[in-house]
């Protein structure tokens, strides 16, 4: 269950506080008994290997909090959150945007800072359409998971101003490249006073370029509470060369129609 609300004080995960007891017992034991080193040694060894795998499961919470899917009188309520990463797209954003209206649907865009300054225009018309736009970093960085503390603040505050900046509207969600995280983020993210937030399934839009199996991956199984992750950054091109999410979206949202289920943004599934 996801908790719905989030202080701005960190406090770390059973994981975290027993790799904190991992190392000092690995150093005592060593200064107590030099012989045992091989064991701390392995001991510390296996411990970085579990937080590595945690990092590397973007729906993991044993780094801290995550939501995989909305709160649960949300979900009860019918309420769905389709999440479009990495725009905005000069080509593929209007288009999602179009469809979305026509449907009287809401999104959320999990947005690029550094897109946000280079298409401001853009950016405003996300938000002027009744969407919300979240933090996705400043650059996008394939190595974000492998910075140290500064470097996560640096790209997410960065981040925070640009998409302020341009909107007037400071994000309260945040979204890691590819999902992928260290033991570092979650302070990060109490400070700021962001949640951070993976999906209930995606459909790899940004590889696979066949938008049936792209729309069978988010519909499976399909009920109040998801979170749905597609991409207008970045997007795949199906054989008729137009990009995938564009071709799934309108399959997508009159599935949500027909199964009464409701288009919302994060803000909304958390105000309420």
């Amino acid at each position: 269950m996801n908790k719905s609300v989030q202080t701005s004080r960190w406090k770390p995960t059973p994981l975290l506080a027993g790799s904190a007891a991992v190392h000092l017992g690995a150093v005592a034991a060593t200064l107590a008994r030099p012989r045992l080193w091989p064991f701390a040694l392995s001991a510390v060894v296996l411990n970085h290997l579990l937080l590595s795998a945690a990092g590397l499961w973007p729906r993991s919470r044993w780094l801290g909090p995550n939501w995989t899917s909305l709160p649960p009188a949300s979900g009860e309520r019918g309420e769905v959150a389709v999440t479009i990463d990495d725009g905005p797209d000069p080509e593929v954003t209007p288009a999602v945007l179009a469809l979305l209206e026509r449907h009287g649907a809401r999104a959320t865009f999990f947005c690029v800072g550094e897109r946000i300054l280079r298409y401001p225009d853009l950016a405003q018309e996300i938000s002027r359409r009744g969407h919300a736009i979240e933090n996705h970093t400043q650059r996008h960085r394939h190595d974000f998971s492998l910075l140290g503390p500064k470097g996560m603040e640096g790209e997410i505050q960065r981040a925070q101003e640009s998409i302020a900046r341009i909107t007037g509207e400071t994000p309260r969600f945040f979204r890691a490249p590819a999902g992928l995280r260290n033991p570092f983020l979650e302070p990060v993210l109490c400070r700021l006073h962001l949640r951070l937030t993976s999906w209930t399934r995606r459909g790899f839009d940004t590889v696979n370029r066949s938008p049936g199996d792209v729309y069978r991956r988010l519909s499976s199984a399909l009920r109040g509470g998801d979170i749905l992750l597609l991409h207008d950054g970045n997007a795949a091109r199906g054989q008729s060369g137009a990009p995938v999410i564009v071709e799934v979206l309108p399959r997508l949202l009159d599935t949500l129609q027909s199964r009464r289920l409701k288009p919302v943004t994060l803000r909304a599934a958390l105000a309420s």
